[in-house]
Formats: structure tokens, sequence, C-alpha cells
């Protein structure tokens, strides 16, 4: 039987559905709140949280997760993402284009350490809820990431700081939320016995990183371990623009990931003569037809 227009157009209308934005011509409203209350009411990262979650956080949680953004949104032109941009703005890119090589970057080893550092948070917990202790948890669950996935444990130690200025504030301020009981305060004390363990099983201190800190707050605060990486894009995204933007304003032309007065260093083949019996013909002395 043959569809009906109506039919069609029910078609048409079921297949996007969202819980997200409803609108119509003069209105729109995010998970149910008109656009004009949120817009006089609510800051981004209380906006954010609503379009992740469904529903307004507290204020504490609110100032939680923007804690985290904010420690996040820049390390410096050594950052290849930050790099990136730069530079992709002196190849001719607009920011639109600068801003997306760069959070292209954000992938599993620059950019996915958070996402990474969560899941074996996850992984801590389901142990302890499954009756082990906090600390044969931690090592097992080591373990298990280890064999995995090799030796560098995400979220701890840190190429250029001997310690991350930014995890202990950030740490104190989950500690503080949980004190107060805003969070529960489970992953404060995880993240705290991963660190321990890593000290226990070489012998020396490897300190919580930017992501393994942002682990502990996203992980407090609900957030799935994918989404964790998503709110790590959008707050270095701001750096990334701001770099981007810098770099515009700044000039240059095609500008490489070091000056020209830097070379690179060749490792390959000493400089050598072709072979003779190599040679392409059009090396030898042809005639060239003129039909």
């Amino acid at each position: 039987m043959a569809k009906t227009p109506e039919d069609l157009v029910d078609e048409a209308k079921a297949w996007w559905t969202t819980k997200i934005i409803d609108i119509a011509p003069g209105e729109i409203h995010v998970r149910g709140y008109a656009i004009q209350d949120l817009l006089r009411g609510v800051s981004f990262p209380q906006m954010i949280w609503l379009m992740l979650r469904g529903e307004l956080p507290t204020p504490q949680e609110a100032a939680l997760l923007e804690a985290a953004l904010v420690a996040s949104v820049d390390h410096g032109p050594h950052a290849p993402s930050i790099a990136i941009a730069r530079m992709a703005v002196t190849c001719g890119l607009p920011l639109n284009g600068a801003m997306a090589s760069a959070v292209n970057a954000l992938d599993d080893i620059h950019g996915g350490a958070g996402q990474q550092c969560m899941e074996i948070y996850n992984d801590i917990r389901t142990r302890i809820d499954g009756g082990q202790e906090l600390e044969p948890a931690a090592d097992a669950a080591l373990d298990a990431y280890v064999a995995a996935h090799g030796k560098v444990i995400p979220g701890f130690g840190h190429r250029f700081h001997p310690v991350d200025p930014r995890s202990g504030p950030l740490l104190e301020l989950a500690q503080a939320a949980a004190d107060e009981g805003h969070v529960g305060g489970g992953y404060v004390a995880v993240g705290r016995e991963v660190e321990a363990a890593l000290k226990r099983r070489t012998g020396k201190a490897i300190p919580m990183n930017i992501d393994g800190a942002t682990a502990v707050i996203f992980s407090e605060l609900g957030f799935a371990p994918e989404l964790g990486r998503g709110v790590f894009v959008l707050s270095r995204s701001v750096g990334i623009l701001a770099h981007a933007w810098e770099q515009t304003q700044q000039g240059g032309r095609i500008k490489g990931p070091m000056p020209k007065s830097i070379p690179f260093t060749y490792v390959g083949a000493a400089r050598r003569a072709l072979p003779q019996d190599a040679a392409s013909p059009r090396s030898h002395d042809t005639k060239i037809s003129k039909d």
C-alpha cells in the first residue's frame, strides 16, 4: 500500500528524535527550559551540564566543573594541538579550519589520557564494589591496564612539569566538595591510591597530572569517560581559538614546527651517485618525434 503524504511527513518528522532541544517559530526550549530564561539565569558550565546530562547541576557541581574547564584551556605552543592551530593559520586556514585541525589531534595520546584515566578509576571502583579493598583493587586495575596497553599510566607523570601545578588545587577542590557532601569522594580516594600504587611499583613518585585530576572531578560529577574527553576538548578549544587568533594577528607564512635556522636531523643513506644502469631513458640523448 502506497504511503500517503501524511505518512511521509510523519516519517520525516520521526527521522531525527532528540530530548535536547525543541524549536518552533519564535520559540526555543533546551531540555524544557526557554532559552530566554537560560541566557539570563545560567552560566556556561551550567549550560554544558544541562545539554549533556538533561538537568541543571547544583551550584557546587557547576563550580567544580568550571574549575576543571578553566584548568585545561591551554598549555602553550609546545602542545601539539596548539602548535597545529598556529601552523594552520600560517598556511592560510581561517579560524574554523585551524580549530578543526587542532581538535582532530586530540586523540588517544594527546587528549585521550583523561578518558583513559577515568576508565581505570571506574575499573577500581567496580572491583571495590565487588568486595576488594582499595589498595588491592588499584593494584589489580593497574596490572590489567598495563597488560592491555603498556606501562604508561594515563593521568600520572608529566613530560614538562615535575609536579603539575594544576592537579593539586583541583584535588583540593574535589576533596572540599566531598567533605561538604556535594560529591561522594570515592574517586578522590581512588586517584590518590593510584598515585600511591605507582610509587610502590616504581620506587619513585609519579605525581598526578591535569588529566588525572580532571578525571577525578569528572568521575565525581558522574560523567561517562567518553564525555570526560569531550569536555576536555571543549576546554582546550578555548586555548586553540586564542592561539589561532593571536597567530592571525601576528602574521607569518608557512611556519613549520621549528625555525629554518634549526635543521632537522637526517639519518638516512649517505649522499651517493645514481648508478648508470638505473638511469631513466629520459636521461639519454634521444630524438623527439614530431609526428
